[in-house]
């Protein structure tokens, strides 16, 4: 039997940007009826944990482990929503050892990337829970229905309302709407939805709102960064060959490196049993298709094994991996956006009564969590202006 569920705001998305401007937008407005709409089981989007089922005790950050602000423009908005993480103890100052290998020593080099630019900052739980504790920040987790694994794909616009329909059959209405992902806005969701016509378009017909077009023909040029993540869930006499104790540690390839061995970044992390696990993470399009066209997942397995011994072959502080560790591959499909960036000037149709947030707004943190929440904490101002 089809549900039909009625509110005055709907969100669609479970990232970052969706809680921020979730718990923002709740502070100001306690009597509205609000719910959250996410594909995944749980909160987080990219900034996600995986608590694996095979493999109990295990709690891997398989997405951002860590995050960093870099606030070039001195945002104020962002610098006090910061600032109250910081009190609140949801998150601390990340003073873990980073490490950015070069071809010839693999030593410790100083090295400004998109990873470590401004100030690092780490959850004091996991990365999912930070999520939940920015939505549970004021008491306001019970002022949210939460509708989990549950794909939006059909979106319309009538009588000054909107009507969404879920992959199930399920339809929710609303006065206003709020997109904190762009899959139902961008053409990659014509292949991943196997439809015809993007929902937004679909919805909002070209010419009707000149906001709405100009935001799909930004979307329309923006790109993805596809990555493969490995999560190697180590055997219990793994270590360290050191004495490291903090929760995470990260080893960044340079470009050379990367080319070799086919990844981007691995992260080491203390689990509460204190085994070791280690996030492999790779957006190597060849390594990535060469995973998609291989008919023997565990031979592909051997070969991040192999890549990542030959790596670390004469490191210092890492030790190599048997070729019984357990492995488990994530394979994202919400990318990192790249290229053009769309303007904040386009986040809100009054006319529709639709708002937009994410990592995907120009800005310093285009791509990166800081753009998440300073385009989530825009957004909510604007919107409180919209609904006076």
């Amino acid at each position: 039997m089809k549900s039909y569920f009625t509110y005055d705001l709907l969100i669609i998305g479970g990232g970052i940007s969706a809680c921020v401007f979730a718990s923002k937008y709740l502070k100001n407005n306690i009597t509205k009826k609000i719910a959250l709409i996410e594909i995944g089981r749980g909160l987080g989007g990219r900034s996600s944990t995986r608590i694996s089922k095979r493999f109990e005790g295990w709690k891997l950050n398989h997405g951002s482990p860590n995050f960093n602000i870099s606030n070039s423009k001195n945002n104020l908005l962002l610098k006090t929503y910061i600032d109250e993480l910081l009190e609140n103890k949801f998150i601390k100052i990340d003073d873990s050892d980073i490490f950015f290998l070069n071809e010839d020593s693999n030593l410790k080099t100083q090295n400004n990337s998109e990873f470590s630019c401004g100030v690092n900052y780490l959850s004091l739980d996991s990365m999912s829970q930070f999520s939940q504790k920015i939505i549970e920040s004021n008491n306001l987790k019970g002022k949210i229905n939460f509708y989990f694994e549950t794909l939006i794909v059909d979106m319309k616009f009538n009588d000054k309302e909107w009507v969404l329909t879920s992959k199930n059959g399920d339809k929710f209405k609303s006065k206003y709407l709020i997109c904190a992902t762009n899959l139902l806005l961008h053409k990659r969701s014509l292949k991943i939805l196997n439809i015809n016509q993007i929902p937004l378009r679909k919805a909002i017909p070209i010419n009707y709102d000149k906001k709405i077009d100009m935001l799909l023909n930004f979307l329309e040029k923006q790109t993805f960064i596809p990555r493969l993540t490995f999560l190697i869930y180590t055997n219990k006499n793994y270590s360290y060959k050191d004495f490291y104790s903090k929760k995470q540690r990260y080893f960044y390839l340079k470009n050379k490196l990367e080319k070799k061995y086919r990844f981007e970044r691995i992260i080491f992390q203390q689990q509460d049993n204190n085994k070791l696990g280690i996030v492999v993470h790779s957006k190597n399009i060849e390594f990535i298709n060469s995973y998609l066209n291989s008919k023997d997942e565990e031979v592909f397995k051997q070969k991040i094994i192999t890549n990542f011994n030959k790596l670390f072959d004469e490191n210092s502080v890492v030790n190599k991996l048997t070729f019984d560790e357990k492995i488990s591959i994530m394979k994202w499909r919400a990318s990192q956006p790249s290229g053009i960036a769309v303007p904040l000037s386009l986040q809100v149709s009054r006319k529709y009564r639709i708002g937009f947030c994410g990592d995907w707004f120009e800005g310093d943190g285009f791509g990166r969590i800081e753009g998440s929440i300073l385009s989530a904490l825009i957004l909510e101002k604007k919107f409180n202006d919209l609904i006076k």
